[in-house]
Parts: structure tokens; sequence; C-alpha cells
């Protein structure tokens, strides 16, 4: 089965909203501003995540990259958290739960239609579980 993207993007810069208007806004910092809230800027804007039907692999780094990725059939669960300025502004943190040894939680922050990606994410995971035959036995 080839691998087709689902969904491609960044975070949205409106994560560092609250940083630019921090250091942004009182001039008196004495160049320190500028060069923190760029470096913030340069940090959004360097992180790519790309969601295909069977995972998802996220690249970050500025000087130096990393890439990251996560077979979707290690999902467990997926939540979706908007905090009371992420819903003003638009955007969420999808939140997902898996089996990986590496990273049992995986966060995609910052994404706009969060409840749409989410939906698309569901589909995709059980989809992929199924292709697998991946079944999940919980022990108590």
């Amino acid at each position: 089965m080839s691998e087709k993207v689902i969904w491609e993007g960044k975070p949205s810069q409106l994560v560092n909203l609250s940083s630019y208007l921090f250091w942004l806004l009182p001039i008196t910092w004495f160049g320190l501003g500028i060069i923190i809230s760029l470096y913030k800027y340069l940090k959004v804007t360097t992180h790519k995540i790309k969601i295909t039907n069977q995972r998802i692999i996220e690249e970050y780094g500025i000087l130096s990259k990393t890439t990251e990725e996560l077979e979707l059939f290690r999902v467990k669960d997926i939540t979706l958290h908007q905090s009371f300025w992420y819903r003003l502004l638009g955007i969420s943190v999808i939140r997902l739960a898996t089996s990986d040894k590496t990273s049992p939680t995986h966060y995609i922050v910052g994404v706009v239609d969060g409840k749409n990606l989410r939906e698309q994410l569901r589909s995709v995971v059980e989809k992929r579980r199924e292709e697998k035959g991946v079944v999940e036995r919980d022990f108590d």
C-alpha cells in the first residue's frame, strides 16, 4: 500500500503570541526581546509536520534538525485540548497516547482546525490498525 499524505503543515505562530507580547512590547529590554522573539519565530517556522496514512513525521530544529516518526498503528488514544486562549485564537493541541517506547505521549501543537484533524487521525489510525492486525488488550 502506498503512503498518502493526509495533512501537512506547521504549528501556528499564535502559539508564541504571549511571548511576543511579553518580549516585544517593552522596548526597554535592550534588544533581548527581539532576539528571543526571533528565536521563537524560527523555532515554529522550521517545525514541519506531515501526517500520512501510515505515520506522523515531525521535523524540527533551527540549525540542527531532528526527525521523529510515529507509526499510526501505535496510537491508542487521541485527545483534543483547547485552552481558553487557544479557543479564542482558533488553535488547539492534539495529544496522542501511544504504545511507542520512546514517546508514549506525542503532542501536535498549534493546529488550526484541530477538531477536523483529530477526526481524520482517528479514522486513519483505526484503518491502519486493521491493516496491521493490531489488537489491544488491557491487563489490570
